[in-house]
């Protein structure tokens, strides 16, 4: 019994910690506006490079707010695998309603298994400036958003810069994955970055410089692998740069309509990550608080317990008001201990097969995280 209270420090500290990295990052916003002043800041032209497939909820806001920045200097190359994909005619409005801005629609892309990774394939050809920046489809930013994630590539040893997120939803399953993204896996690249872990990135944003990509050997080292965005990740840190979660925060919309649609999304992000982490992975349950306080219960540990819910509860509520501000997880955040009684099936779930689906299409994955059907 002795054992098991002492065991349960850490998930405790683990949300101290998240707590702890989430305040260092406010700080370090708070900062950065002191500090800018009247420096000249560093704009090199910027290509940013936008996969597209299909629609997603908010599609049209997205896409506008890619080529409404306020930047001296960049172009927008949106991406599509074939001309009927819906998103090309909303591209095509773009390139009407303005006419002076560089906006590239590209056709057509080589045959990878990541279709995503083909399409920026065919989008690096025809980048013209040496920062790009790479952001999902569904991404929605303001008109400062280049501004902010291109800075931090003045400091040389900076490699990567990639965004956290704000998952908006349409409905319940999709506001419950958004408790866990807001809640849980958000915290903890926070904590990753606080404990020096090099190699993350998401789709959200990837910002660096063209020339580490081909030192790291391009997209088309990357084609086979399901997790495109931490390959990528990987790869520029791998030539002995950092990579930086900006004080930036974009915001996503979730597509998912179902219980099951959530729980196969989920499932595959765990597997992706299984795949990329490895041994990692598996020590993943002990950050999950609400399942040790819920274990602690049934053991009759009540002041422990309720200790690490309030624990729980507190990072959740700071993540989703001061971090990520959003409003509606803000009001949810009680239901974060219950989120890891989720997590933690999910967790158990991802060693059960090697299967995802993805896109309407139901892959293989290798040991490596390599698509393989």
């Amino acid at each position: 019994m002795r054992v098991f209270k002492l065991a349960l420090l850490i998930p405790a500290a683990y949300q101290i910690l998240a707590i702890a990295a989430g305040a260092n990052q406010i700080w370090r916003r708070k900062r950065q506006s002191r500090l800018k002043g009247d420096a000249t800041p560093f704009q090199p032209g910027v290509s940013v490079l936008k996969p597209l497939r299909g629609l997603d909820p908010n599609t049209e806001a997205a896409l506008l707010s890619q080529v409404q920045q306020d930047y001296p200097e960049f172009e927008v190359l949106f991406g599509v695998r074939h001309e009927s994909d819906p998103a090309a005619a909303h591209v095509r409005r773009l390139q009407a309603q303005f006419p002076n801005l560089a906006i590239k629609l590209v056709t057509g892309s080589p045959d990878f298994p990541n279709g995503k990774v083909g399409t920026l394939c065919a989008l690096a050809q025809h980048a013209r400036y040496p920062v790009w920046v790479i952001n999902d489809g569904d991404i929605r930013v303001e008109q400062n958003y280049l501004s902010s994630v291109v800075a931090p590539l003045q400091d040389s040893s900076v490699g990567i810069v990639t965004c956290p997120y704000r998952a908006m939803a349409h409905n319940a399953p999709a506001t419950w994955e958004s408790l866990g993204i807001t809640t849980d896996f958000m915290p903890s690249t926070f904590v990753a970055q606080a404990l020096g872990v090099r190699e993350f990135g998401f789709g959200s944003t990837l910002a660096f410089r063209a020339a580490d990509l081909s030192k790291a050997g391009g997209f088309a080292a990357i084609g086979s692998y399901i997790a495109d965005d931490y390959q990528l990740a990987k790869r520029v840190t791998g030539l002995g740069k950092r990579a930086l979660l900006s004080k930036y925060v974009v915001e996503t919309s979730l597509g998912e309509d179902s219980w099951a649609g959530v729980w196969h999304h989920q499932l595959r992000w765990a597997r992706t990550i299984r795949a990329s982490k490895g041994a990692g992975y598996a020590g993943l349950p002990v950050t999950h608080a609400g399942l040790w306080a819920a274990i602690a219960l049934c053991w009759g540990d009540f002041r422990p317990a309720f200790a690490l819910i309030g624990l729980r509860m507190l990072s959740a509520l700071f993540f989703s008001r001061f971090i990520l501000r959003h409003r509606v997880i803000s009001s949810l955040f009680w239901l974060a201990p219950a989120w890891d009684l989720y997590a933690f099936a999910v967790w158990a779930a991802s060693y059960c097969g090697d299967t995802v689906r993805w896109r309407g299409q139901t892959l293989t994955i290798d040991s490596a995280g390599r698509i393989t059907t």
